[in-house]
């Protein structure tokens, strides 16, 4: 199917899923859909699938994919941190990296992915049709969204939450708050969540504030067409860091977000089997990484495991992943080849100048939200 005609049908699909769904919540809203699109035209690889049908999966989604031997995953591909599609064509970013637990849980090899570079309109009609299989897509887990839209989630795989980003000579810092912006020019995503979130916050703080919208919201307010741009602090950092002038000193703040954004993957509804090996995927990321299990020293963990936790995880005796229509070493697989919950977040935070430490996305032993259930 040509990218045209995949757009097209797509666009058809989310007419029709139109009354149930949101405004996009959780994008990189520091570029408009226009310009998105654009980018995703270039980067789309497109997916060999008959027309539309949104009851691809009648019978047992996994058996479909295991049976395929490739996980289609739905990306962004131009958010930076999550999923940015380099000039070669390969996607980095967490999201792209969870692509890749996956399937290396599913078929021992991690290079067994299709990405497939979605817009925000794009993203759920591209599930509910069967284009994709999966969306790891900086997407916050709602409700609307679990019930009204038809979707199911994962685990949270980064909690996020909405900020503001301001240039340090306008007389903010990282310790101000949303009643510093009083009369500002605000840039946001028109139409989604993020104009909400602001305007929510500025009703709360009791200000008055001017939104604006722009095709290319961070290059305006590079150029100093609007005082404040608002999304995800995650958005905002790696803007920050790669697209902040020499000449100037950006801010993000307030230090407490004002809206909670937990990133979570989609997949389809009812699908149990499916969903509880992307589930599991996720858990044994973080398994590990509170074990200290690595890509480095996965081997030897894996032949003197450290408790007994881990060696079911590792694929030992007592093993539960042959339960779920896996390999018994499904799980060693992905750390392997991918690494754990920390080393993942850890290669794509640290260059934006955002750490797990003292963050909410730490470690439950260490003060944060991030948890898994037991293995056992």
């Amino acid at each position: 199917m040509s990218s045209a005609r995949l757009r097209a049908a797509l666009v058809a699909v989310a007419i029709a899923l139109g009354s149930c769904g949101e405004s996009d919540r959780a994008d990189d809203p520091l570029q408009q859909e226009a310009t998105t699109s654009e980018a995703a035209e270039a980067t789309t690889t497109e997916v060999t699938s008959p027309d539309i049908h949104v009851d691809r999966f009648p019978t047992d989604m996994l058996d479909e994919v295991l049976g395929r031997g490739e996980l289609v995953c739905g990306v962004s591909g131009t958010r930076v941190i999550f999923s940015e599609t380099q000039p070669d064509g390969s996607v980095v970013g967490v999201d792209a990296d969870y692509c890749r637990v996956v399937a290396a849980v599913l078929f021992g090899d991690a290079g067994a992915v299709e990405f497939v570079s979605l817009t925000t309109g794009e993203r759920f009609a591209a599930l509910q049709s069967g284009h994709v299989d999966v969306l790891f897509r900086s997407t916050t887990w709602t409700q609307s969204r679990d019930t009204a839209v038809g979707l199911d989630f994962g685990p949270v795989i980064y909690y996020d939450g909405q900020q503001l980003l301001a240039r340090a000579a306008d007389g903010y810092s990282s310790s101000s708050g949303v009643a510093d912006v009083a009369g500002a020019v605000v840039c946001a995503l028109a139409g989604t969540t993020t104009e909400q979130n602001v305007s929510d916050a500025a009703d709360a703080a009791g200000i008055d504030i001017t939104l604006t919208d722009f095709d290319a919201i961070i290059e305006n307010f590079i150029g100093g067409s609007c005082d404040i741009a608002t999304a995800d602090g995650s958005a905002l950092a790696g803007r920050k860091a790669k697209q902040q002038p020499d000449d100037q000193e950006w801010v993000i703040f307030p230090a407490t977000p004002f809206s909670k954004e937990p990133l979570a993957p989609a997949y389809p509804q009812n699908q149990s089997r499916f969903g509880d090996v992307v589930n599991w995927a996720v858990y044994a990321t973080i398994i590990a990484d509170e074990k200290g299990i690595t890509q480095a020293n996965v081997d030897s963990m894996a032949a003197d495991p450290p408790d007994a936790e881990a060696r079911r995880l590792l694929g030992g005796e007592g093993v539960l992943q042959n339960a779920m229509g896996l390999e018994d070493d499904a799980f060693y697989q992905a750390i392997s080849q991918v690494g754990n919950y920390g080393e993942i977040l850890g290669r794509h935070l640290e260059p934006a100048g955002l750490t797990r430490a003292g963050s909410i996305n730490a470690s439950w032993r260490d003060g944060g939200l991030i948890y898994a259930p037991p293995a056992r």
